[in-house]
């Protein structure tokens, strides 16, 4: 019963024109900063149990903005590999444009669950999925034994994550995922309960957080499990 707040990374100087992947030291631009400084300052209402961290630094970055200054195990970023981006192998550092022209890019669109990419570093966007929902549920679990069933903590991904992650959240087929989005130093929650998860908000890059705030001690809302008829109030 805990709430992941899923954090793709800021803008970097080759978000959009090429495929990074695990190229390393990327770092967060000017234009990537500010975001998520002004992502942080939206956040600093919401206590966060713990901040978990892609190890690709680009994630870090964004992390570390989200952690700073707040108190105990938030104030420090783990990170955790399975929440690194999926492996592209040879397309790494490709530009997309370039890309687009492959055979293979028909099939990420459209069938990404037959997808692995090429290369001796390629790997399935299927077991990409896999380990970073295992990543999710391990966390989860800890979060929910170390801090209460209505902590919320915060998880820094890449693009293709986060969407595999909302995926399986909403119980869509992995080839169902191109349809979702989520755009540099977006926010998307995700309450975990014990019967299915609640996807609260996806791909938010400004709206109102108080709504994540964990309801006051004693007023957890019994049978949460349950979906509101008619939407809820």
């Amino acid at each position: 019963m805990t709430t992941l707040l899923l954090v793709r990374h800021g803008l970097t100087t080759m978000t959009g024109p090429l495929l990074a992947g695990w190229t390393p030291g990327v770092h967060l631009d000017e234009r990537g900063r500010a975001q998520v400084a002004a992502l942080a300052g939206r956040l600093a209402p919401v206590p966060l149990a713990a901040v978990v961290s892609s190890p690709l630094v680009r994630c870090v970055e964004t992390a570390e903005a989200v952690a700073a200054g707040r108190p105990g195990p938030a104030g420090k970023v783990e990170t955790d590999e399975r929440l690194g981006e999926v492996r592209y192998g040879d397309w790494t550092g490709r530009p997309l444009k370039e890309l687009a022209e492959e055979p293979l890019w028909r099939v990420v669109q459209t069938h990404p669950s037959a997808v692995r990419f090429p290369g001796e570093e390629g790997e399935a966007m299927a077991d990409a999925q896999h380990r970073a929902v295992a990543a999710v549920r391990e966390w989860n679990a800890r979060i929910a034994a170390e801090h209460g069933d209505d902590a919320v903590y915060a998880m820094c991904s890449h693009g293709d994550i986060i969407k595999a992650v909302v995926a399986d959240a909403l119980g869509l087929h992995l080839d169902q995922f191109q349809r979702i989005q989520a755009d540099p130093a977006s926010l998307t929650a995700i309450r975990y309960t014990e019967l299915r998860p609640f996807v609260v908000r996806v791909n938010d890059t400004g709206g109102d957080v108080s709504a994540l705030l964990p309801p006051p001690p004693g007023e957890g809302a019994a049978g949460s499990s349950d979906a509101a008829v008619g939407g809820g109030a």
